[in-house]
């Protein structure tokens, strides 16, 4: 019984920001329309870097939204809404809909960044220039890293702008 609930509990942290998607759209495709464009004025890397620094270290809670802890597609949400006004889907399955597919090489302050982190583990934040990334890290928190690490690089899926 004990053996089951802490298989259960790793299966659970390794799909935190899990979701069951189809293929991204090809490069250039519009996915959605449902929000307004990103206010360039508002959503812009100075901007997120301030965001940053007053989320800094918040720690991960699945589902969370709060200075007590927020997911990753919750961070999105979060900045989204706090930058620029209209709410976003809160999940990283809806996320993934959202925006104009971007090739990783035009990448832009302010993409979506999607990442596959296991068979059905998704990951999601917001790019910021020099290959870094804003994003909920489960150990670590609120924080930026860089997408050439060893550990994302290689789980890099896809890119839109919103």
């Amino acid at each position: 019984m004990v053996l089951r609930a802490v298989i259960t509990f790793v299966c659970f942290f390794l799909t935190a920001c899990a979701a069951q998607i189809d293929s991204p759209l090809p490069s250039g495709t519009q996915a959605s329309t449902d929000i307004p464009k990103a206010d360039e004025r508002l959503w812009n890397e100075a901007r997120l870097l301030q965001f940053h620094q007053q989320w800094q270290g918040t720690p991960y809670r699945l589902g969370g939204l709060t200075k007590k802890g927020l997911d990753c597609s919750g961070l999105v949400y979060v900045a989204y809404q706090d930058l620029v006004g209209p709410s976003l889907p809160r999940t990283v399955q809806g996320q993934t809909h959202l925006g104009t597919r971007i090739n990783k090489r035009d990448l832009q302050s302010g993409d979506l960044v999607f990442f596959k982190t296991t068979g059905s583990g998704r990951h999601v934040g917001v790019y910021l220039s020099g290959h870094r990334f804003l994003h909920v890290s489960t150990k670590k928190g609120v924080m930026i890293s860089s997408m050439d690490n060893v550990y994302w690089k290689p789980r890099y899926w896809f890119a839109s702008r919103l």
